[in-house]
């Protein structure tokens, strides 16, 4: 579904990828681990569109989409969920998901994926004419993968979808990420709790200092001893 060949990308003078190849197969989970500012979250914007790389080439179900701008590509069915959420604090839970489904037209799909991400997530329709702002950082973590399900994506993208929350919601978004996927949604994973991600992907890629360093079968990944001295405290 998805193919990164050599993309190199910069902030200015900083090499921030470097020749980095990766691929999704479709309907598969694949995770992305690796320190901080080892290049995940820059991976997740370039293929968004956000940043353009400098060289390399980024593919959707056949097509280039190196140089499309990031509204195409939310049209051609990625949507990212991003690091710290970013929902949009002043607006309405229910504004929020609506703002997810802006570049479709089809009003009565939209109302049944509204539906359908009240029935996942029960507490944003409880919440639905609440400040975004409001929630709490679970709460948020939710709204902000309904927003991207708004969009009905064929390929999600998610940014650290654990970071500041107790280990019971940590659970509940990895289960909630594992049913998003065996409903027919690919997903392409940056997580810092590499055991957790490890444990529900199919693939992995290890990002050092913006190269790939080891990629393989992340069940595999998560007995291997060089993983487990890096990143899983083992």
């Amino acid at each position: 579904m998805l193919q990164m060949e050599n993309v190199n990308v910069y902030y200015g003078p900083i090499h921030a990828l470097k020749n980095v190849s990766l691929s999704v197969e479709e309907g598969s989970i694949v995770s992305l681990i690796g320190a901080n500012g080892a290049g995940k979250t820059t991976t997740l914007k370039t293929i968004s569109g956000l940043l353009r790389p400098r060289s390399g080439t980024i593919r959707f179900k056949g097509q280039d989409i190196t140089s499309r701008p990031a509204q195409d590509i939310v049209a051609l069915g990625i949507s990212q969920v991003p690091e710290g959420r970013r929902v949009f604090p002043a607006m309405t839970v229910m504004e929020n998901l609506e703002m997810g489904a802006y570049r479709r037209k089809d009003k009565d799909g939209i109302a049944r994926d509204l539906e359908n991400v009240f029935k996942r997530f029960p507490r944003l329709k409880e919440r639905r004419k609440q400040l975004a702002g409001t929630l709490s950082g679970g709460e948020q973590q939710m709204l902000a993968i309904g927003r991207a399900l708004m969009a009905r994506p064929v390929l999600m993208l998610l940014d650290e979808p654990s970071m500041g929350l107790a280990p019971l919601l940590v659970r509940e978004i990895f289960e909630i990420i594992k049913d998003i996927n065996a409903n027919g949604t690919t997903i392409l994973l940056v997580e810092q709790n590499a055991r957790m991600a490890l444990s529900i992907a199919d693939k992995a890629y290890v990002l050092e200092t913006g190269r790939v360093v080891l990629e393989g079968d992340a069940k595999e990944m998560l007995e291997s001893d060089q993983v487990k001295k890096a990143y899983l405290g083992g």
